[in-house]
């Protein structure tokens, strides 16, 4: 499929260089409050502690992404997981769809691929170790249980919040507490990703582990469930666009600026 043809490829490059930039601030952050060496690290022994900081970091960075001229352009997926539910809602065409997860996991890569080379020799350290997403020490069930769970939340309140009129504006917002909230709770079961190609770059810088499989099958599952339940409830005709944050022009619903 040649994503040329459809004159969409600014929304591509933006979709991956989001993507890049979460996973450059995901692997600062990372380094910063979990190389043993960092004076953050030295300060704040809780785990739980840090996890906070992490969310809080990753909800900003989340945040910012969507309400950037970028995000409200691309309509800030960021995420295969995201725009094959879109896509199954007939809000994104296949060739966009295709290009979207695309671009999204060659952003994933360059991006991990980049703070490695900046980040070096921290990112390689066991603590931080390429901020992959692995499960914890339950094992794969409760990852998978974890993943499966988080991104039907995280698409369920997607579509209840932006397909809502006064509520539209604050999407972004939503999503940004859901990611700082997971991070902080369900991290240690899976390592919280949700997203297929924020999972696959540092797995293969660090090594592809046993339970890759998960992250490519619970978080498509879960946001596919949660608009299944939406549409059930509310039917296919109130979801509005495939944006996050609506804004012109939309390739999604054809609005021009």
């Amino acid at each position: 499929m040649d994503c040329r043809r459809t004159l969409h490829w600014r929304e591509y490059l933006i979709e991956g260089a989001g993507l890049g930039l979460f996973m450059l601030s995901a692997a600062a952050m990372t380094s910063l409050l979990e190389h043993p060496s960092s004076p953050v690290r030295l300060l704040l022994s809780s785990a739980f502690a840090r996890r906070v900081l992490m969310g809080l970091a990753m909800g900003l960075t989340a945040a910012a992404l969507v309400y950037s001229p970028w995000g409200r352009r691309s309509g800030a997926h960021f995420n295969p997981s995201v725009t094959f539910t879109f896509y199954r809602l007939g809000k994104v065409s296949a060739a966009d769809a295709a290009c979207y997860v695309a671009a999204q996991f060659a952003g994933g890569v360059l991006g991990i691929a980049g703070a490695a080379g900046l980040l070096w020799p921290w990112i390689g350290d066991a603590r931080v170790n390429y901020v992959a997403t692995v499960p914890g020490p339950g094992g794969a069930a409760p990852a998978f249980a974890g993943e499966l769970a988080i991104s039907f939340l995280l698409m369920l309140t997607v579509l209840t919040v932006s397909n809502r009129a006064r509520l539209s504006r604050f999407t972004g917002l939503f999503a940004a507490a859901l990611v700082a909230s997971f991070i902080t709770f369900e991290a240690p079961l899976s390592g919280m990703s949700m997203n297929p190609a924020r999972t696959l770059g540092p797995s293969l810088l660090g090594g592809l582990g046993g339970g890759l499989w998960l992250y490519f099958i619970a978080p498509p599952l879960g946001m596919l469930a949660a608009a299944e339940l939406y549409i059930r409830l509310n039917g296919r005709g109130r979801v509005r666009c495939a944006k996050l944050q609506h804004a012109l022009p939309c390739i999604f619903c054809g609005e021009a600026a």
